[in-house]
Protein backbone atom coordinates (compact mmCIF):
# COMPACT_ATOMS: atom_id res chain seq x y z
CA UNK A 1 0.00 0.00 0.00
CA UNK A 2 1.34 3.40 -0.94
CA UNK A 3 2.06 6.06 1.66
CA UNK A 4 -0.84 8.13 0.34
CA UNK A 5 -3.27 5.21 0.58
CA UNK A 6 -2.08 4.49 4.10
CA UNK A 7 -2.79 8.09 5.06
CA UNK A 8 -6.28 7.88 3.53
CA UNK A 9 -6.97 4.68 5.46
CA UNK A 10 -5.88 6.34 8.71
CA UNK A 11 -8.17 9.31 8.02
CA UNK A 12 -11.10 7.04 7.21
CA UNK A 13 -10.55 4.99 10.36
CA UNK A 14 -10.54 8.24 12.34
CA UNK A 15 -13.98 9.07 10.98
CA UNK A 16 -13.10 11.64 8.32
CA UNK A 17 -15.08 11.64 5.08
CA UNK A 18 -13.16 10.21 2.14
CA UNK A 19 -13.81 10.94 -1.53
CA UNK A 20 -14.90 8.44 -4.15
CA UNK A 21 -11.41 8.61 -5.67
CA UNK A 22 -9.83 7.81 -2.30
CA UNK A 23 -12.29 4.98 -1.73
CA UNK A 24 -11.40 3.49 -5.09
CA UNK A 25 -7.70 3.63 -4.25
CA UNK A 26 -8.34 1.81 -0.96
CA UNK A 27 -10.62 -0.75 -2.60
CA UNK A 28 -7.93 -1.53 -5.16
CA UNK A 29 -4.79 -1.44 -3.06
CA UNK A 30 -5.28 -1.52 0.71
CA UNK A 31 -4.28 -4.82 2.38
CA UNK A 32 -7.38 -6.81 3.19
CA UNK A 33 -6.79 -7.10 6.94
CA UNK A 34 -5.82 -3.43 7.30
CA UNK A 35 -8.97 -2.46 5.42
CA UNK A 36 -11.11 -4.67 7.66
CA UNK A 37 -9.46 -3.37 10.82
CA UNK A 38 -10.12 0.24 9.80
CA UNK A 39 -13.77 -0.54 9.00
CA UNK A 40 -14.21 -2.36 12.31
CA UNK A 41 -12.76 0.65 14.11
CA UNK A 42 -15.42 2.84 12.50
CA UNK A 43 -18.15 0.34 13.44
CA UNK A 44 -17.02 0.19 17.05
CA UNK A 45 -16.97 3.96 17.36
CA UNK A 46 -20.38 4.36 15.69
CA UNK A 47 -21.93 1.79 18.03
CA UNK A 48 -19.97 2.58 21.17
CA UNK A 49 -21.70 0.94 24.11
CA UNK A 50 -23.36 -1.75 21.99
CA UNK A 51 -20.39 -2.55 19.76
CA UNK A 52 -20.38 -6.09 21.16
CA UNK A 53 -23.79 -6.78 19.57
CA UNK A 54 -24.59 -8.03 16.06
CA UNK A 55 -28.19 -8.17 14.91
CA UNK A 56 -30.44 -10.39 12.82
CA UNK A 57 -34.11 -10.39 11.85
CA UNK A 58 -36.70 -13.10 11.22
CA UNK A 59 -38.60 -12.43 8.01
CA UNK A 60 -40.25 -14.00 5.02
CA UNK A 61 -39.86 -13.13 1.35
CA UNK A 62 -43.19 -13.67 -0.38
CA UNK A 63 -43.33 -13.76 -4.17
CA UNK A 64 -46.67 -12.71 -5.59
CA UNK A 65 -45.88 -13.42 -9.27
CA UNK A 66 -43.00 -14.34 -11.51
CA UNK A 67 -44.50 -12.53 -14.51
CA UNK A 68 -42.15 -9.75 -15.58
CA UNK A 69 -41.68 -7.53 -18.60
CA UNK A 70 -38.23 -6.28 -17.56
CA UNK A 71 -36.18 -9.40 -18.41
CA UNK A 72 -33.03 -8.60 -16.42
CA UNK A 73 -30.15 -10.72 -17.66
CA UNK A 74 -29.02 -11.81 -14.19
CA UNK A 75 -32.48 -13.01 -13.08
CA UNK A 76 -33.45 -16.69 -13.04
CA UNK A 77 -36.82 -16.11 -11.40
CA UNK A 78 -38.91 -14.21 -13.92
CA UNK A 79 -41.06 -15.51 -16.77
CA UNK A 80 -42.24 -13.43 -19.77
CA UNK A 81 -46.00 -12.71 -19.73
CA UNK A 82 -46.83 -15.26 -22.44
CA UNK A 83 -44.61 -18.03 -21.08
CA UNK A 84 -46.09 -21.34 -19.92
CA UNK A 85 -44.07 -20.92 -16.69
CA UNK A 86 -46.01 -17.92 -15.36
CA UNK A 87 -47.90 -17.92 -12.08
CA UNK A 88 -49.67 -15.49 -9.76
CA UNK A 89 -50.25 -16.18 -6.08
CA UNK A 90 -53.69 -15.55 -4.65
CA UNK A 91 -54.48 -13.53 -1.53
CA UNK A 92 -55.50 -16.58 0.52
CA UNK A 93 -52.07 -18.11 -0.02
CA UNK A 94 -50.29 -14.84 0.79
CA UNK A 95 -52.22 -14.43 4.04
CA UNK A 96 -51.43 -18.04 4.99
CA UNK A 97 -47.74 -17.30 4.58
CA UNK A 98 -48.12 -14.17 6.71
CA UNK A 99 -49.81 -16.23 9.43
CA UNK A 100 -46.91 -18.70 9.44
CA UNK A 101 -44.46 -15.82 9.71
CA UNK A 102 -46.20 -14.45 12.80
CA UNK A 103 -46.45 -17.93 14.34
CA UNK A 104 -42.70 -18.46 13.99
CA UNK A 105 -41.75 -15.10 15.49
CA UNK A 106 -41.17 -13.26 12.25
CA UNK A 107 -41.65 -9.52 12.32
CA UNK A 108 -41.17 -8.53 8.68
CA UNK A 109 -42.34 -9.54 5.24
CA UNK A 110 -40.74 -8.61 1.96
CA UNK A 111 -42.65 -8.81 -1.30
CA UNK A 112 -40.72 -9.60 -4.44
CA UNK A 113 -42.22 -10.22 -7.84
CA UNK A 114 -42.04 -9.35 -11.45
CA UNK A 115 -43.22 -6.22 -13.20
CA UNK A 116 -46.56 -7.71 -14.17
CA UNK A 117 -48.12 -5.79 -17.07
CA UNK A 118 -51.51 -5.66 -15.28
CA UNK A 119 -50.39 -4.87 -11.72
CA UNK A 120 -50.83 -1.19 -10.97
CA UNK A 121 -51.11 0.74 -7.73
CA UNK A 122 -54.55 -0.76 -7.02
CA UNK A 123 -53.11 -4.26 -6.83
CA UNK A 124 -50.61 -3.34 -4.12
CA UNK A 125 -53.12 -1.21 -2.23
CA UNK A 126 -55.50 -4.13 -1.94
CA UNK A 127 -52.82 -6.62 -0.93
CA UNK A 128 -51.18 -4.39 1.67
CA UNK A 129 -54.50 -3.39 3.21
CA UNK A 130 -55.58 -7.02 3.52
CA UNK A 131 -52.32 -7.96 5.24
CA UNK A 132 -52.43 -5.05 7.69
CA UNK A 133 -56.07 -5.77 8.51
CA UNK A 134 -55.26 -9.41 9.28
CA UNK A 135 -51.78 -9.03 10.82
CA UNK A 136 -51.24 -5.43 11.98
CA UNK A 137 -47.99 -6.31 13.76
CA UNK A 138 -46.24 -7.41 10.57
CA UNK A 139 -43.97 -4.81 9.03
CA UNK A 140 -44.31 -4.58 5.25
CA UNK A 141 -40.74 -3.83 4.16
CA UNK A 142 -41.07 -4.41 0.45
CA UNK A 143 -40.57 -3.35 -3.15
CA UNK A 144 -38.44 -0.47 -4.34
CA UNK A 145 -38.14 2.28 -6.90
CA UNK A 146 -38.40 -0.07 -9.88
CA UNK A 147 -41.76 -1.39 -8.74
CA UNK A 148 -42.97 2.15 -8.05
CA UNK A 149 -41.97 3.23 -11.54
CA UNK A 150 -43.82 0.27 -13.04
CA UNK A 151 -47.01 0.45 -10.97
CA UNK A 152 -47.28 4.22 -11.55
CA UNK A 153 -46.99 3.69 -15.29
CA UNK A 154 -49.64 0.92 -15.30
CA UNK A 155 -52.06 3.07 -13.29
CA UNK A 156 -51.28 6.31 -15.08
CA UNK A 157 -50.28 8.19 -11.93
CA UNK A 158 -47.12 9.90 -10.70
CA UNK A 159 -44.59 8.06 -8.52
CA UNK A 160 -45.49 10.49 -5.72
CA UNK A 161 -49.14 9.43 -5.83
CA UNK A 162 -48.22 5.75 -6.07
CA UNK A 163 -46.00 5.99 -2.97
CA UNK A 164 -48.59 7.94 -1.00
CA UNK A 165 -51.30 5.42 -1.82
CA UNK A 166 -49.37 2.25 -1.00
CA UNK A 167 -48.08 3.90 2.18
CA UNK A 168 -51.66 4.67 3.21
CA UNK A 169 -52.59 1.05 2.46
CA UNK A 170 -49.91 -0.34 4.79
CA UNK A 171 -46.42 -0.17 3.28
CA UNK A 172 -43.94 0.63 6.06
CA UNK A 173 -40.67 0.97 4.14
CA UNK A 174 -38.98 0.10 0.88
CA UNK A 175 -36.54 -2.78 0.67
CA UNK A 176 -34.25 -1.07 -1.80
CA UNK A 177 -34.96 -3.63 -4.50
CA UNK A 178 -33.87 -3.03 -8.07
CA UNK A 179 -30.76 -0.96 -7.37
CA UNK A 180 -28.51 -3.62 -8.94
CA UNK A 181 -25.73 -1.37 -10.33
CA UNK A 182 -26.61 2.31 -10.58
CA UNK A 183 -23.93 3.59 -13.01
CA UNK A 184 -25.26 3.74 -16.56
CA UNK A 185 -22.95 1.38 -18.46
CA UNK A 186 -23.11 -1.42 -15.91
CA UNK A 187 -26.87 -1.06 -15.43
CA UNK A 188 -27.68 -1.02 -19.13
CA UNK A 189 -25.54 -4.13 -19.67
CA UNK A 190 -27.59 -6.26 -17.25
CA UNK A 191 -31.01 -4.54 -17.10
CA UNK A 192 -31.53 -2.53 -20.29
CA UNK A 193 -35.31 -2.25 -19.80
CA UNK A 194 -35.14 -0.86 -16.26
CA UNK A 195 -35.21 2.78 -15.29
CA UNK A 196 -31.84 4.51 -15.09
CA UNK A 197 -29.83 4.55 -11.89
CA UNK A 198 -30.49 8.27 -11.61
CA UNK A 199 -34.24 7.67 -11.87
CA UNK A 200 -34.05 4.88 -9.27
CA UNK A 201 -32.42 7.30 -6.85
CA UNK A 202 -34.84 10.09 -7.75
CA UNK A 203 -37.82 7.89 -6.82
CA UNK A 204 -36.13 6.84 -3.58
CA UNK A 205 -35.54 10.49 -2.75
CA UNK A 206 -39.23 11.18 -3.37
CA UNK A 207 -40.11 8.30 -1.02
CA UNK A 208 -37.78 9.53 1.70
CA UNK A 209 -39.30 12.99 1.50
CA UNK A 210 -42.76 11.42 1.84
CA UNK A 211 -41.69 9.65 5.03
CA UNK A 212 -40.98 6.22 3.55
CA UNK A 213 -37.45 5.14 4.46
CA UNK A 214 -35.57 2.34 2.73
CA UNK A 215 -32.48 0.24 2.51
CA UNK A 216 -30.18 0.22 -0.50
CA UNK A 217 -28.62 -2.81 -2.18
CA UNK A 218 -25.84 -3.45 -4.67
CA UNK A 219 -25.42 -6.49 -6.92
CA UNK A 220 -21.77 -7.44 -7.35
CA UNK A 221 -20.20 -9.63 -10.00
CA UNK A 222 -22.06 -9.01 -13.26
CA UNK A 223 -19.11 -7.49 -15.09
CA UNK A 224 -18.96 -4.06 -13.48
CA UNK A 225 -15.61 -2.40 -12.90
CA UNK A 226 -14.16 -1.47 -9.52
CA UNK A 227 -14.71 2.17 -10.43
CA UNK A 228 -18.38 1.50 -11.15
CA UNK A 229 -18.80 -0.20 -7.77
CA UNK A 230 -17.44 2.87 -6.03
CA UNK A 231 -19.52 5.17 -8.23
CA UNK A 232 -22.60 3.25 -7.03
CA UNK A 233 -21.63 4.14 -3.46
CA UNK A 234 -21.06 7.78 -4.36
CA UNK A 235 -24.46 8.10 -6.02
CA UNK A 236 -26.16 6.67 -2.93
CA UNK A 237 -24.17 8.83 -0.51
CA UNK A 238 -25.09 11.99 -2.39
CA UNK A 239 -28.81 11.23 -2.02
CA UNK A 240 -28.33 10.25 1.60
CA UNK A 241 -26.74 13.63 2.29
CA UNK A 242 -30.02 15.23 1.21
CA UNK A 243 -32.58 12.82 2.72
CA UNK A 244 -31.08 10.59 5.41
CA UNK A 245 -33.61 7.98 4.33
CA UNK A 246 -31.36 4.97 3.65
CA UNK A 247 -31.24 2.88 6.82
CA UNK A 248 -28.71 0.32 5.62
CA UNK A 249 -26.50 -0.69 2.73
CA UNK A 250 -26.60 -4.33 1.63
CA UNK A 251 -24.21 -5.62 -1.05
CA UNK A 252 -24.73 -9.14 -2.36
CA UNK A 253 -23.18 -11.27 -5.07
CA UNK A 254 -24.54 -12.39 -8.43
CA UNK A 255 -25.52 -16.06 -8.67
CA UNK A 256 -24.68 -17.70 -12.00
CA UNK A 257 -27.28 -20.41 -12.66
CA UNK A 258 -30.31 -20.34 -14.98
CA UNK A 259 -29.88 -16.81 -16.28
CA UNK A 260 -28.71 -15.12 -19.45
CA UNK A 261 -25.35 -14.03 -18.05
CA UNK A 262 -24.48 -17.71 -17.44
CA UNK A 263 -21.83 -16.91 -14.87
CA UNK A 264 -19.49 -15.16 -17.29
CA UNK A 265 -18.25 -12.97 -14.44
CA UNK A 266 -18.60 -13.27 -10.68
CA UNK A 267 -17.39 -11.49 -7.55
CA UNK A 268 -15.01 -13.35 -5.27
CA UNK A 269 -15.46 -13.65 -1.53
CA UNK A 270 -12.50 -11.33 -0.97
CA UNK A 271 -13.98 -8.70 -3.29
CA UNK A 272 -17.19 -8.93 -1.28
CA UNK A 273 -15.40 -8.49 2.06
CA UNK A 274 -13.48 -5.54 0.65
CA UNK A 275 -16.79 -3.97 -0.39
CA UNK A 276 -18.27 -4.43 3.08
CA UNK A 277 -15.24 -2.68 4.55
CA UNK A 278 -15.16 0.14 1.99
CA UNK A 279 -18.89 0.71 2.47
CA UNK A 280 -18.41 1.15 6.23
CA UNK A 281 -15.56 3.59 5.65
CA UNK A 282 -17.29 5.52 2.87
CA UNK A 283 -20.85 5.72 4.24
CA UNK A 284 -20.38 8.11 7.10
CA UNK A 285 -24.08 8.96 6.68
CA UNK A 286 -25.62 5.45 6.51
CA UNK A 287 -26.11 3.79 9.87
CA UNK A 288 -26.00 0.08 9.10
CA UNK A 289 -23.99 -2.27 6.90
CA UNK A 290 -25.54 -5.71 6.44
CA UNK A 291 -23.55 -8.85 5.71
CA UNK A 292 -25.04 -11.46 3.40
CA UNK A 293 -24.71 -15.17 4.09
CA UNK A 294 -27.34 -16.16 1.51
CA UNK A 295 -25.18 -15.45 -1.55
CA UNK A 296 -21.66 -15.64 -0.10
CA UNK A 297 -21.99 -18.50 2.38
CA UNK A 298 -22.26 -18.53 6.13
CA UNK A 299 -18.52 -18.37 6.82
CA UNK A 300 -18.07 -15.25 4.65
CA UNK A 301 -21.19 -13.74 6.19
CA UNK A 302 -19.69 -14.35 9.58
CA UNK A 303 -16.40 -12.76 8.52
CA UNK A 304 -18.29 -9.67 7.36
CA UNK A 305 -18.89 -8.91 11.05
CA UNK A 306 -15.14 -8.30 11.33
CA UNK A 307 -15.05 -6.08 8.24
CA UNK A 308 -17.49 -3.39 9.30
CA UNK A 309 -20.91 -5.08 9.19
CA UNK A 310 -23.11 -4.75 12.26
CA UNK A 311 -25.96 -6.95 11.01
CA UNK A 312 -26.01 -10.50 9.62
CA UNK A 313 -29.28 -10.22 7.76
CA UNK A 314 -32.16 -12.56 8.24
CA UNK A 315 -33.42 -16.00 8.94
CA UNK A 316 -35.53 -16.15 5.77
CA UNK A 317 -38.56 -18.35 6.25
CA UNK A 318 -38.88 -18.35 2.47
CA UNK A 319 -36.67 -17.18 -0.41
CA UNK A 320 -37.12 -17.86 -4.10
CA UNK A 321 -35.37 -15.25 -6.22
CA UNK A 322 -31.63 -15.69 -5.67
CA UNK A 323 -32.10 -19.40 -4.92
CA UNK A 324 -33.50 -19.76 -8.44
CA UNK A 325 -30.11 -18.52 -9.67
CA UNK A 326 -28.15 -21.04 -7.63
CA UNK A 327 -27.86 -19.75 -4.05
CA UNK A 328 -28.11 -22.94 -2.00
CA UNK A 329 -27.07 -21.70 1.42
CA UNK A 330 -29.54 -22.43 4.21
CA UNK A 331 -29.59 -21.50 7.86
CA UNK A 332 -31.83 -21.51 10.90
CA UNK A 333 -32.30 -19.41 13.98
CA UNK A 334 -30.04 -21.53 16.19
CA UNK A 335 -27.26 -21.48 13.61
CA UNK A 336 -27.61 -17.73 13.06
CA UNK A 337 -27.16 -17.20 16.79
CA UNK A 338 -24.17 -19.55 16.80
CA UNK A 339 -22.53 -17.75 13.87
CA UNK A 340 -22.79 -14.44 15.69
CA UNK A 341 -21.55 -15.84 19.00
CA UNK A 342 -18.64 -17.64 17.33
CA UNK A 343 -17.55 -14.33 15.80
CA UNK A 344 -17.19 -12.86 19.30
CA UNK A 345 -20.42 -10.84 19.26
CA UNK A 346 -23.66 -11.01 21.21
CA UNK A 347 -26.71 -11.86 19.04
CA UNK A 348 -29.77 -9.61 19.12
CA UNK A 349 -33.00 -10.01 17.21
CA UNK A 350 -33.89 -6.65 15.69
CA UNK A 351 -36.85 -4.89 14.20
CA UNK A 352 -37.02 -3.51 10.66
CA UNK A 353 -35.82 -0.16 12.01
CA UNK A 354 -32.91 -1.87 13.83
CA UNK A 355 -34.17 -1.56 17.38
CA UNK A 356 -33.05 -4.48 19.55
CA UNK A 357 -36.06 -6.67 20.33
CA UNK A 358 -34.22 -9.40 22.20
CA UNK A 359 -30.56 -9.28 23.22
CA UNK A 360 -29.19 -12.76 23.97
CA UNK A 361 -26.47 -11.88 26.45
CA UNK A 362 -26.71 -15.28 28.17
CA UNK A 363 -26.56 -18.39 25.95
CA UNK A 364 -28.93 -20.06 28.41
CA UNK A 365 -31.63 -17.71 27.14
CA UNK A 366 -31.21 -18.68 23.50
CA UNK A 367 -34.43 -19.73 21.69
CA UNK A 368 -34.82 -23.40 20.91
CA UNK A 369 -37.56 -23.44 18.27
CA UNK A 370 -36.12 -25.67 15.53
CA UNK A 371 -38.98 -24.78 13.17
CA UNK A 372 -37.49 -21.34 12.55
CA UNK A 373 -35.41 -22.26 9.52
CA UNK A 374 -34.55 -20.64 6.24
CA UNK A 375 -36.57 -22.51 3.68
CA UNK A 376 -34.50 -22.20 0.57
CA UNK A 377 -37.37 -21.89 -1.86
CA UNK A 378 -41.02 -22.80 -2.16
CA UNK A 379 -41.23 -22.40 -5.91
CA UNK A 380 -37.73 -23.12 -7.15
CA UNK A 381 -37.16 -26.28 -5.10
CA UNK A 382 -39.64 -29.13 -4.92
CA UNK A 383 -41.05 -29.53 -1.44
CA UNK A 384 -39.82 -26.14 -0.23
CA UNK A 385 -41.82 -23.95 2.11
CA UNK A 386 -43.14 -24.37 5.62
CA UNK A 387 -46.39 -26.08 4.78
CA UNK A 388 -48.04 -27.50 1.72
CA UNK A 389 -47.94 -24.90 -1.02
CA UNK A 390 -51.41 -23.82 -2.03
CA UNK A 391 -52.20 -23.70 -5.75
CA UNK A 392 -50.84 -20.58 -7.39
CA UNK A 393 -53.80 -18.68 -8.76
CA UNK A 394 -54.52 -15.19 -9.94
CA UNK A 395 -54.58 -12.86 -6.97
CA UNK A 396 -57.81 -10.88 -6.95
CA UNK A 397 -58.04 -8.03 -4.46
CA UNK A 398 -60.52 -5.24 -3.94
CA UNK A 399 -59.07 -1.83 -4.82
CA UNK A 400 -58.87 0.66 -1.97
CA UNK A 401 -60.99 3.76 -2.20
Amino acid sequence: MSRSASAVLDRAAAGERISAEEALELYRSAPLHALGAAADTVRRRRYAGVEHIATYIIERNINYTNVCVTACKFCAFYAPPKSDRTWERDLTDILRRCAETVELGGTQIMFQGGHHPEYGVEYYEGMFKAIKDAYPSLVIHSLGASEVQHMAKVSGVSPEEAIQRIKAAGLDSFAGAGAELLPARARTAIAPLKESGERWLEIMEIAHNLGVESTCTMLMGTGETNAERIEHLRMVRDVQDRTGGFRAFIPYTYQPENNKLQGQTQATSLEYLRMIAIARLFFDNVAHIQGSWLTTGKEIGQLSLHYGADDLGSVMLEENVVSSAGAKHRSNLLEMIHLIRASGRVPAQRSTTYEHLRVLEDPADDPVDERVVSHLSSTAVEGGGIGAIAPQRLLKVTPVG
